[in-house]
This record gives C-alpha cells, sequence and structure tokens, in this order.
C-alpha cells in the first residue's frame, strides 16, 4: 500500500511480473467457474453445505477438462489412423496392398 519504491530491482519487477501471471491464471479460472458453472449462484445457509457445493463445481470443472483432453486424445488417434490407411473398423484400404 501506500507510493510506490522509486528504485526497485530488476529481479524485483520480474518476480511481481511473474506473480501477476500466475494471479491471471487463477482468477480467470474463477471468473469462469462463476459464468459457466454458477459459482456465483450458491445460496446455501451452512457453511458446510457452501464449501461441498463449491468443492462439487471444481470437481465438475476438473471433469470436464478431463473429458475435453480424452476427447482431443481419440480424435487425434483416430485422424492419423485414418492417415495411415486404416479405416475405424481397423481393416486395411485395399488400394494400399499391392501384391
Amino acid at each position: 500500500m501506500g507510493r510506490k519504491p522509486k528504485n526497485i530491482s530488476k529481479e524485483a519487477k520480474k518476480q511481481a511480473v511473474d506473480d501477476e501471471r500466475v494471479r491471471n491464471v487463477i482468477e480467470g479460472k474463477f471468473g469462469q467457474a462463476k459464468r459457466r458453472y454458477s459459482l456465483n449462484c450458491i445460496m446455501s445457509k451452512l457453511p458446510e453445505t457452501s464449501e461441498t457445493s463449491i468443492a462439487i463445481i471444481f470437481l465438475v470443472m476438473n471433469l470436464s477438462r478431463l473429458l475435453r483432453q480424452v476427447n482431443c486424445l481419440f480424435l487425434s488417434l483416430f485422424m492419423n489412423l485414418s492417415k495411415l490407411g486404416l479405416r475405424s473398423d481397423y481393416s486395411i484400404v485395399k488400394a494400399d496392398i499391392k501384391a
């Protein structure tokens, strides 16, 4: 708080910038939880119930991220199989076999 010091070392400036980057990522996740997962609409009366609701929201956020990663993995796997001349039923395309 108060006035910023006039002379700040380069290391202190770099550390401040790195801290801001970390804070931006964390604040962005909270914003996403409020917008997409209704974190701002929790109206529980008991503190334990509120904590449980918040934990479930973050669990759902992590599960949706995991599901998105798994879907991307399988999509890239099947795209690579089609480039190799394999069909989705794992049979080789006849045009690629030269006897």
